[in-house]
């Protein structure tokens, strides 16, 4: 490991915006902030959006920016990843943008039912050959309604065909409410100041030709969700993981 990511490292665990429980200290003790985010981590109550895959949280960041009466939580298993966004909110002072170091997989141990108001996935790893992995797949959503209020907002934004068509296929076959919904979100002229915040990946996207798309929905709390068909989606037709921060949930 280089001494510029131990460094990073170190100056994680003294960001006071920056959480990290590993696996093991989970198990033993469980997160003390559960439900209480409110109460114990942020500096005013507010609803709570949460970054799945944050990366070096520049849209955790920048969401926290523009709208001061929420309060916003990055996760990612990447420590020295989230260290840029970290270093920002510590340097500005930022009260509402925190940093949550944990495998997306166990998001349910950080959060109590109904603590999560809306979800951003930015860019993951559309994971074209596990839908295991997958990020919008029906095993994941189960984990969020686990946590989020009833009807609450997820919103994909990626540059994969593959995964924007996945997800969309998923939405319509189990009748959510869509709230936006475009395959170029620039090209189409329905961005806002807050979905045309662009992180260093989408940048990169941007650069190389590759549209983006936005899908946004409410997700319900109860009912079976079913998984789409998607043999028949074509793979993205590049190296879709070249350059692109892993935001899957493993270690």
């Amino acid at each position: 490991m280089g001494k510029n990511k131990l460094k990073k490292f170190a100056d994680m665990k003294g960001f006071s915006c920056a959480l990290e429980y590993p696996r093991e200290e989970l198990i033993k003790k469980g997160f003390p902030y559960k439900g209480i985010w409110n109460n114990e981590v942020f500096a005013a109550s507010h609803p709570i959006v949460v970054e799945l895959g944050c990366g070096k949280g520049e849209y955790t960041v920048q969401l926290a920016k523009s709208e001061p009466d929420r309060n916003f939580v990055g996760v990612d298993i990447k420590g020295a990843r989230m260290w840029s966004g970290a270093k920002e909110v510590e340097e500005e002072n930022i009260p509402n943008a925190k940093f949550l170091r944990a495998e997306i997989e166990n998001i349910c141990s950080f959060f109590a039912p109904g603590e999560v108001e809306e979800l951003w996935i930015t860019f993951p790893d559309p994971q074209m050959q596990k839908v295991r992995k997958r990020l919008t797949s029906t095993r994941f959503l189960n984990l969020y309604r686990r946590i989020m209020k009833d009807g609450g907002i997820i919103n994909l934004k990626t540059d994969s065909p593959f995964l924007y068509e996945y997800t969309r296929r998923l939405v319509e076959l189990n009748g959510f409410e869509v709230l936006t919904n475009t395959d170029d979100l620039y090209g189409t002229g329905n961005a806002d100041p807050v979905s045309s915040i662009k992180t260093y990946y989408e940048q990169q996207w941007l650069s190389r030709g590759k549209k983006i798309k936005l899908l946004s929905f409410r997700l319900p709390a109860e009912g079976e969700l079913k998984e789409p068909v998607a043999d028949d989606i074509p793979k993205d037709d590049y190296r879709s993981t070249k350059g692109r921060p892993d935001n899957s949930a493993r270690d």
